[in-house]
């Protein structure tokens, strides 16, 4: 025991690194850029170089956000029909917010295997705290927690083990 009150020091908790904060960024600007998108159906050049002017992109993964918003983009109809037949309604019907959370969640579940699917589905969740409706934050978790499993079987069974 090295203290007086005879408790071993705990190791100092470490917080997110550079990299994981550059990524959060990331998201949170592609999911802001998403919903643009999805709302003014701006191009994405466009969209892409107004998000680098109004933004600090110094702790930003610039890649990582690019590589979202195109990606997106490109595979939209296969990202919707991933998750389309686990809503309690139609797709035409999800608030933007939550359906531009959607569909970065489910992009990085098919195409981002390197970040685990309970961070891709923490992350969803906590931009749909901030930015969805009150509960929003339940209903992109359902879905993920739905979609997972389909898109990350493998991953998903060695976890629950």
């Amino acid at each position: 025991m090295s203290q007086a009150d005879g408790k071993q020091p705990q190791p100092a908790k470490k917080g997110p690194s550079a990299k994981t904060l550059a990524r959060r960024e990331a998201r949170t600007l592609a999911m802001q850029a998403l919903y643009s998108w999805h709302m003014a159906g701006q191009s994405l050049n466009e969209l892409e170089a107004q998000f680098r002017v109004d933004n600090d992109f110094d702790k930003v993964d610039g890649a990582y956000f690019h590589e979202i918003l195109y990606g997106v983009a490109r595979n939209k109809s296969d990202i919707d029909g991933a998750f389309e037949p686990l809503l309690d309604r139609p797709l035409a019907e999800i608030d933007p917010v939550e359906l531009s959370i959607l569909r970065l969640s489910t992009f990085e579940l098919k195409q981002r295997i390197d970040v685990p699917y309970r961070v891709v589905i923490n992350e969803g969740i906590e931009l749909a705290k901030v930015f969805g409706a009150t509960d929003g934050h339940k209903f992109v978790n359902g879905v993920l927690d739905k979609l997972a499993p389909q898109l990350r079987a493998e991953e998903v069974r060695a976890f629950k083990r």
